[in-house]
């Protein structure tokens, strides 16, 4: 039953964790990257569908995000849908292509960004303590129905706690990787 118990709240810390990374790698930093742009929804014949299921979106410069819309008719949605978007994007259209030229960060923009990193870390950092919490709880329960003894209970806690402040360094590091790719000019 520990093991049980031990083996979900592992696997729910590390979604936990690939959602963080996808979350971060939607935030802007100063590089060109795929991530930036392929869940922007686009307008396609009325119903808001993801980027990258529209186009092939390429990095061919270090600060060039290259679209190419599979149909060609799509093309004045996308880019309307990447004008409105927050990341503050000025798309190029040539009719064929859209070529999106990933400006610097300002000093203002890099503080806000940080911002946002560290508010999803830390919603990050609560959904470990959330699932720490219920794993404790499982725990309380089958030991006051007798399926464990007082021992094993305080023994799965202890475990239950490391493997929570492990996550939890995993997750400051990345964090902390992130802010320094904002910072880097």
């Amino acid at each position: 039953m520990i093991e049980r118990i031990l083996g979900e709240i592992t696997s729910k810390m590390q979604k936990t964790i690939d959602v963080l990374n996808r979350d971060l790698a939607t935030v802007r930093t100063g590089r060109a990257t795929p991530a930036l742009v392929e869940h922007i929804k686009v307008d396609y014949h009325g119903i808001p569908t993801p980027l990258n299921q529209l186009a092939s979106i390429s990095v061919p410069e270090a600060k060039m995000i290259l679209i190419q819309p599979w149909d060609r008719s799509c093309i004045r949605n996308i880019e309307k849908a990447i004008l409105t978007s927050d990341l503050g994007f000025n798309p190029v259209n040539d009719g064929n292509v859209i070529r999106i030229i990933v400006p610097p960060l300002t000093e203002e923009r890099r503080k806000e960004l940080i911002k946002v990193v560290r508010k999803r870390v830390e919603d990050a950092r609560i959904a470990l303590r959330n699932v720490r919490r219920e794993a404790i709880e499982h725990l309380r329960d089958a030991e006051r129905n007798k399926e464990i003894s007082q021992d094993q209970y305080t023994r799965a806690s202890e475990q239950i706690q490391k493997l929570t402040e492990s996550f939890m360094e995993k997750i400051n590091n990345i964090g902390q990787a992130k802010e320094t790719e904002i910072l880097e000019i």
